[in-house]
């Protein structure tokens, strides 16, 4: 009989796989784009009332945010930052707790 754990983590892959099929779907149309799922699902802490959180990224802030529109469109985050590619590239390197965070947990959801 499974684990308790062995079941989390089997829910947690198979939204994942979700996840990372409808994203790579929307993100297929903009190359240069990335999708990031940071919080709790990212870290695996999640439960049944955990929302879904991503950062949509790209080169240019009006890119960013059509790419956050069309993620809630299609009902795949439930919280989506939208930032341009430079700014993301400077909180990697930030030290503020927040941000440090994310950097450690982030999962990319857009990378084969």
């Amino acid at each position: 009989m499974p684990t308790l754990a062995a079941i989390r983590e089997q829910r947690r892959s198979e939204r994942l796989s979700v996840l990372r099929q409808g994203v790579r779907a929307l993100a297929a149309a903009s190359p240069q784009t990335q999708v990031w799922l940071f919080g709790s699902l990212a870290r695996g802490d999640w439960d049944a009332y955990s929302d879904v959180d991503l950062l949509a990224i790209a080169p240019a802030k009006p890119e960013a945010e059509a790419l956050a529109d069309a993620l809630l469109a299609a009902q795949l985050g439930d919280d989506v930052l939208a930032m341009t590619l430079d700014r993301w590239e400077q909180l990697l390197s930030s030290e503020e707790p927040y941000w440090r965070e994310i950097r450690q947990e982030a999962i990319r959801l857009d990378a084969p």
